[in-house]
């Protein structure tokens, strides 16, 4: 069943909430404020799809409102409509100016609020999609490297701030080639997903895990030490090993990884590039001495 959307409705009239809540409420999930500021707080605590926002609000009026909305990483791209009686063109155009995405002037007709409502929340889901699409690898639904490069950045700044340790895995499947010419191009992806879903498995929620390209993949490690950073790949190569990837024509497809660990030096490293080239040369130390290995 599709959860509810969230709409936060920001009004100081009784009549008008009570008409909005009766309009929308089966629709919805409805979130109530009187005040502008009281909304922000509302907003700072709960997750919201949409706001409906009066302009005439006491204290801080609805243009501050929106303002504030805006200027906030965490509450800008929630779309505002706003909702009044003040229909004069100056008002129009500074709403929009202000980020609203719609402008509906009171009394309004409950088919066309229905309908603009449904327009932006079908928007903003597609905008989600197409955002989530461009951060992820296709198949295995891991970020994708442009994406990790995102996260790692701030990884860096969170540990460098609380002082806590950042490590990074870089992880590759052993002789892929033979794989693919042994099974095919298919049972290659086949084992590619098998590995992210061993991966993901294997990690604490507070972990970053993304496809670098081919058969190699880079986890990321928060608050982290270079000798935990090493179990946890340890764990992962013998999850591998002792886990078959079955493929789609029920064959086993046994498999092993190589790993290259490193810890980020805090003190002098302003990315995490350095830290991944390291683990990158402890990768290649790994498949030097045999493969099936953590270095």
């Amino acid at each position: 069943m599709m959860q509810k959307k969230t709409i936060l409705i920001i009004d100081d009239t009784e009549a008008n909430i009570e008409t909005l809540t009766a309009l929308l409420g089966e629709q919805y999930d409805l979130l109530i404020s009187l005040s502008g500021r009281e909304a922000l707080a509302l907003l700072d605590e709960e997750h919201v799809d949409l706001v409906l926002l009066d302009i005439v609000l006491p204290g801080m009026d609805g243009f501050e409102v929106c303002r504030r909305i805006k200027a906030e990483k965490k509450t800008r791209d929630i779309p505002v409509i706003f909702i009044t009686v003040k229909s004069d063109e100056d008002s129009i155009e500074r709403a929009y100016e202000l980020g609203g995405v719609d402008y509906i002037t009171k009394p309004f007709r409950s088919r066309e609020v229905l309908s603009r409502i449904k327009k932006e929340l079908t928007l903003q889901t597609m905008l989600d999609e197409l955002a989530h699409l461009a951060s992820t690898d296709p198949l295995t639904k891991l970020y994708n490297r442009r994406h990790f490069s995102k996260i790692s950045q701030h990884a860096l700044a969170l540990a460098k701030r609380e002082q806590e340790a950042l490590s990074v895995i870089m992880l590759d499947i052993d002789r892929f080639k033979r794989v693919n010419d042994t099974y095919g191009h298919q049972a290659g992806d086949e084992v590619i997903m098998h590995l992210a879903k061993t991966i993901m498995a294997h990690l604490r929620q507070s972990d970053f895990a993304c496809r670098f390209g081919g058969e190699e993949f880079v986890v990321l490690l928060p608050n982290t030490s270079i000798d935990d950073a090493r179990y946890t790949a340890e764990k992962l190569r013998k999850a591998v090993e002792e886990n078959a990837a079955i493929l789609s024509n029920g064959e086993a497809v046994y498999y092993t990884v190589s790993s290259g660990v490193s810890t980020v030096d805090l003190k002098s490293e302003s990315l995490i590039d350095s830290a991944l080239k390291r683990a990158d040369e402890a990768l290649f130390l790994a498949k030097e001495h045999g493969r099936n290995l953590v270095r």
